[in-house]
């Protein structure tokens, strides 16, 4: 489990193909304090597990599924990643619940000045667009963002000085892959609405509905 606050900006030292597999090795300074093996560190909002560590570098597997459906499988050497170690309960919560598992990928279409910010229009397929809402959180190749616009095949989010100077994001341009993770709870409801328990062949009604959400502040 992670926050989406990047911790820092590591760098690919080494990328060994498989068939349908990867194996990277990363640089690093500040995660590497306090590095074990299996450690579950976010790699773009990836995660992804410490199979072997050094003074100032680390491992990871990356399978086909993870190349399938996250912008992984064009990574090459000295390629800048976010990087980010899995939470500690005695800290603060900085960002949101991003569990590093991606649900797919966007594209960038329109990056613009605004004063001291920077407007990034992501777009992406509609199954990902439906969980997103405006001022809801969403965590792009690992960064916790805020939504600040909605439109019909894509969304815009607003960046500060502060993350564009310590995530990779102010190195993207328009047309580059970002990673997407959907806030989980919309996911969590979604299901537990349209729930159907075949093992009594009958349809089981929710008592959670669209009316009790909005009644109830959501």
């Amino acid at each position: 489990m992670f926050t989406g606050i990047v911790e820092e900006i590591g760098k690919i030292s080494q990328v060994t193909r498989g068939v349908n597999s990867q194996r990277l090795t990363i640089r690093a300074e500040k995660i590497m304090d306090d590095m074990s093996l299996g450690d579950s560190i976010a790699v773009n909002g990836i995660c992804l597990t410490v199979t072997e560590f050094c003074n100032d570098s680390f491992t990871v597997d990356v399978m086909h599924e993870t190349l399938n459906n996250t912008s992984l499988l064009g990574v090459s050497i000295g390629k800048r990643v976010n990087l980010e170690r899995a939470m500690q309960l005695n800290g603060r919560f900085g960002g949101h619940i991003v569990s590093g598992h991606i649900d797919g990928i966007g594209l960038i279409a329109d990056i613009k000045k605004d004063d001291i910010a920077f407007r990034y229009r992501i777009s992406c397929e509609k199954h990902l667009l439906k969980y997103i809402v405006k001022k809801g959180s969403i965590t792009i190749d690992g960064i916790s963002l805020t939504v600040a616009s909605l439109y019909g095949d894509s969304f815009e989010v607003s960046v500060i000085p502060h993350t564009s100077k310590n995530t990779i994001l102010n190195e993207k341009k328009i047309g580059d892959i970002v990673n997407l993770e959907n806030d989980c709870i919309g996911k969590y409801v979604e299901r537990l609405i349209n729930f159907e328990d075949n093992k009594y062949e009958a349809k089981k009604t929710s008592g959670i509905t669209e009316d009790f959400l909005l009644q109830n502040g959501f």
